[in-house]
């Protein structure tokens, strides 16, 4: 007979993510709650996030879809949209704007991200590879939310895709 039991402490770190913690919210750093549970006929040990929590990123998965909407369908700078979604006080050394927002777009591309978002042509910019998904991501907001701005949606949206 299998099953899983709940453990408790056992060196569970606290887990955070970054972002927007809801609609029109400021950046900042979200708690998280982490539960893990071990497998009683194997022994091996599951690790269970909220649905919006992005494997191995630091951001929510609501964050990169409202990230990747100003930028690819809003058309700010990657600056303004770090100063929108990270809360970071510093903007560090790229003198682009974000980094981060491109590793996303490429992310998007290679499929790593929002993989149930139609692709991008193969010669768009990470740009417009940025707007494609932002849109995708916008549609798969609940309906009800048809009347708020599209980058609203996406980060709406996003936590469903993620």
């Amino acid at each position: 007979m299998g099953g899983l039991i709940q453990l408790h402490g056992h060196g569970l770190r606290a887990r955070q993510v970054r972002g927007p913690a809801g609609l029109n919210a400021r950046p900042g750093v979200v708690p998280i709650e982490a539960r893990r549970y071990r497998c009683l006929p194997c022994g091996a040990v599951v690790v269970v996030l909220p649905f919006e929590v992005v494997p191995r990123r630091h951001y929510s998965a609501s964050a990169i879809g409202f990230a990747l909407a100003l930028w690819g369908l809003v058309r700010e700078t990657a600056r303004a949209v770090r100063r929108r979604v990270s809360g970071a006080s510093s903007l560090g050394f790229d003198a682009t704007g974000w980094v981060t927002l491109r590793r996303w777009a490429t992310a998007v591309r290679g499929g790593r991200l929002f993989a149930s978002v139609p692709a991008a042509a193969p010669s768009a910019t990470l740009r417009e590879v940025a707007a494609v998904a932002a849109t995708g991501l916008a549609a798969s907001a609940d309906s009800t939310t048809r009347h708020l701005p599209i980058e609203q949606r996406a980060f709406l949206g996003a936590a469903h895709a993620a």
